[in-house]
């Protein structure tokens, strides 16, 4: 161990944590930037793309720091996965929730009473409890850090009340740098959370969102089973999670591609812990296995030899989806992300927020960001360009989603998007979708005969085309820059700069009509090579065996006892004694003690019967 990590300097104890407790011989892009500001004492908001690795941006200079830093996390599971991966790394953690009873959480709050935990993970509803926060503002607390930091701004899709009360945290905290951390907040959002969270004195970092390596496909959903079995079929032996809305849906789709010879498992929040967590750990430790299931399936999951994500069905929204989609390709393969869209989801998405027991303004917000996913949907751009556009970063066309590939002709809109931008100049740039199209067809509606709206030169310039189409249109012009929508005011229309050169004659803007007969030049496109591996698969399954093994022992999910990316690089490496296996990528102290023969003594016994 002494030979690992001679070449880390003495004099920078945050690499010294990162590489013997974590097994890590640099930080990933970001991590340190935010890691140097939090020891320094600067309050931060970091927004990373799933797997970039958050998680240490946090665990790292809590380490350093000493004293106690609080955790705060949105879902019990989550919790109780990281202090496991912890505590097996050798770190003082604990968690307190609901799900545990009263002598675990008595246990764990002595523990943390009496300065050994460093670490402790709360929801926010039991933070923000009087006692509890009375109780931890007589211990040394070093660091907060507040996980899916979405929750707290009204802007976002995700918003969570029980998250408006963290807001409290720089005042009764007033001397503790806190952290926000999310994988998903466009510019509105991120700006809501500086405000409530950090009262605007915050370093804002935000990585690119880009993943390049997963090609982005959308197809009309038509039969949406054998859809899918004919995208897995082209993804034979490749691990993959497809994202069902129900939990019916859910269980039906798994029985589905299991009749059909697809190992395939459910996964949603109705079954029992014992079974979600069997299902887990052999989707984390078999090869080729799909899991299918609701959004319960996800976060916290680091596997990163998934090939694809699968929508059964339209997500809630672009933040949503580029959450979920980043589930795939981690290992830097190339990874597929697909989804089926239909009508009938557009419909069932807008009786969600309709039913939902929520303020006319947070349902107002909630359609106009349906609305935006709608136009990423039905586009006829690079999908890669429109989802980096929607979080402000811009990109030239890729070149390999299904829009940059598909050669089929689209309609030249630019005369009708010239009809919807005038309508919107002349109403003041501050209407929504549908009062715009009520002046295009000339209705005259209370809201338009109220604002003298019919007597606008745009009022029934629109007659030539359905309502459904000057509401694509629309959409598609927001997605693609034309048009920008205000999510976080009234969800009003105003005219971009990219938009006010198309009404000047300057720019393109060609809209898809139909989405039809796609999913069969999808799979002509479709390369369904199996591609090769340099990696001995029996031992990288035999290692697998062990982790499922010892996680079984311990009871935790299989990724906590090691990762399929150390695992993959032990495989490589085959390492012969405790002094290469401490070279191994994520191998750190404690679990090179706890771990360390096992596993070498598993590689020497395949070796062994490998060269018989």
């Amino acid at each position: 161990m002494q030979a690992a990590a001679a070449s880390v300097p003495a004099a920078d104890p945050k690499r010294r944590v990162l590489k013997d407790v974590f097994g890590f011989d640099d930080f990933r892009p970001g991590q340190d930037a935010v890691t140097e500001a939090l020891l320094a004492g600067r309050h931060v908001l970091a927004v990373m793309p799933t797997g970039a690795g958050k998680s240490l941006c946090y665990q790292v200079p809590a380490l350093v720091l000493g004293g106690l830093t609080i955790v705060v996390s949105p879902l019990v599971a989550l919790m109780q996965d990281q202090v496991a991966a912890l505590r097996l790394a050798g770190v003082a953690a604990d968690t307190i929730n609901s799900s545990l009873d009263r002598d675990a959480n008595v246990a764990a709050w002595r523990r943390v009473a009496a300065g050994q935990t460093r670490l402790l993970y709360l929801a926010p509803e039991r933070l923000m409890t009087a006692r509890m926060l009375e109780a931890l503002a007589r211990l040394d607390i070093r660091l907060i850090a507040v996980d899916e930091a979405h929750c707290i701004s009204q802007w976002g899709p995700a918003f969570r009340r029980e998250y408006e009360e963290l807001s409290r945290l720089r005042d009764i905290f007033p001397d503790v740098p806190i952290i926000a951390l999310t994988a998903t907040a466009d510019e509105a959002t991120r700006t809501d959370i500086a405000a409530q969270l950090f009262a605007g004195r915050v370093e804002t970092l935000v990585l690119g969102f880009d993943r390049p390596n997963i090609k982005l496909g959308i197809e009309p959903k038509q039969d949406s089973k054998r859809q899918l079995l004919s995208f897995v079929q082209r993804h034979a032996g490749r691990s993959g999670i497809v994202y069902c809305l129900s939990r019916k849906k859910t269980e039906d789709m798994a029985a589905f591609l299991e009749k059909s010879g697809v190992r395939a498992l459910a996964y949603h929040a109705g079954m029992s812990k014992d079974a979600r967590e069997a299902n887990q750990n052999a989707f984390m430790t078999l090869s080729g296995v799909v899991m299918v299931a609701t959004i319960a399936f996800g976060m916290g999951i680091d596997k990163p030899d998934v090939a694809y994500v699968f929508h059964t069905d339209l997500p809630g929204s672009l933040e949503a989806y580029y959450q979920e989609i980043g589930r795939a390709g981690r290992d830097g393969r190339a990874a597929e992300a697909h989804m089926l869209f239909g009508l009938g989801d557009i419909r069932m998405r807008r009786l969600f927020i309709d039913d939902e027991d929520a303020p006319a303004e947070h349902k107002r917000r909630a359609h106009g960001r349906l609305d935006t996913l709608i136009g990423y949907c039905e586009t006829a751009q690079c999908r890669r360009e429109i989802l980096l556009g929607y979080f402000g970063e811009h990109a030239a066309p890729c070149g390999h989603c299904d829009n940059c590939l598909d050669q089929t002709p689209h309609a030249d809109g630019e005369a009708e998007a010239r009809i919807i931008l005038a309508a919107i100049a002349q109403t003041g740039e501050r209407f929504g979708a549908g009062h715009i199209v009520d002046v295009l067809l000339g209705h005259e509606s209370d809201k338009v005969l109220a604002r003298n709206h019919h007597r606008l030169a745009s009022f029934g310039t629109g007659v030539a085309h359905r309502k459904d189409v000057w509401l694509s249109l629309i959409r598609q012009l927001v997605a693609g820059g034309f048009l920008t929508l205000d999510s976080g005011g009234h969800g009003g229309l105003a005219i971009a700069e990219k938009g006010r050169e198309l009404a000047r004659g300057q720019g393109a803007f060609r809209y898809r009509v139909e989405m039809r007969n796609r999913a069969a030049r999808a799979k002509a496109r479709a390369d369904a090579a199996a591609g090769t591996e340099d990696l001995d698969t029996a031992l990288l399954a035999t290692l697998k065996a062990v982790r499922l093994r010892l996680a079984r022992e311990r009871q935790v999910p299989a990724f906590v006892i090691f990762s399929d990316r150390t695992l993959i690089d032990m495989a490589e490496r085959c390492p012969r004694d405790l002094d290469d296996f401490a070279a191994v990528n994520g191998v750190g102290a404690a679990k090179l003690r706890e771990f360390g023969e096992t596993f070498l003594g598993a590689i020497a016994a395949h070796q062994s019967a490998v060269s018989v």
